[in-house]
């Protein structure tokens, strides 16, 4: 049947919008160390920007500790140097041959600025789902239209691309919940 297979396509979309959202939320610092914060970083190595992961490795020592320990020991300033052009807000420690993030418990005011960043990036990826199911319906009324599928099978398509919708929906509604419990606890 060609709209199951449609579906399977639009449902693949939904869940990279997910993974998206949980992509950008593993990036924002909540006051408790994730590598994520920081693998992401460009370091200018050797006159190429590369990502911090492909340099060093990452380890977090501690809920507020990450740990770099570069492969290549004359990197160490540039890594540092990255650190603090990133916006992260963290100032390195360095001892010449790993480099320390402590990073700081999050006032009360850094809370609700990230909890509003959050909320944002959720409703984003939340337009994208939406967006994904709005383009899928008109690939069905397409398909409908090119007597590829029957009216009643456009209507089952329809059907269940709302209940897609409303799943990958809720599932970055949780996603969502989970992040703000998380700014909440530290």
């Amino acid at each position: 049947m060609v709209s199951r297979q449609y579906l399977k396509e639009i449902e693949e979309l939904m869940k990279k919008t997910v993974e998206s959202t949980r992509r950008e939320f593993a990036e924002l610092r909540s006051g408790r160390a994730n590598p994520k914060m920081v693998e992401g970083i460009r370091v200018n190595y050797y006159g190429a920007p590369t990502l911090l992961k492909e340099i060093a490795t990452i380890n977090v020592l501690e809920a507020r500790l990450i740990v770099i320990s570069p492969y290549d020991p004359s990197s160490v300033k540039e890594i540092e140097k990255a650190i603090l052009q990133s916006n992260l807000g963290i100032t390195p420690m360095c001892d010449g041959k790993i480099i320390r993030l402590m990073i700081p418990p999050l006032s009360e005011e850094r809370r609700n600025e990230l909890a509003k960043i959050v909320k944002k990036t959720a409703e984003e990826g939340k337009v994208s789902i939406r967006t994904i199911r709005r383009d899928g319906k008109e690939g069905v009324r397409k398909m409908e239209k090119d007597k590829k599928i029957s009216e009643d099978e456009r209507f089952k398509a329809e059907e269940e691309l709302q209940k897609l919708t409303d799943k990958y929906i809720r599932e970055t509604d949780n996603v969502l919940e989970d992040k703000e419990k998380e700014l909440r606890e530290f």
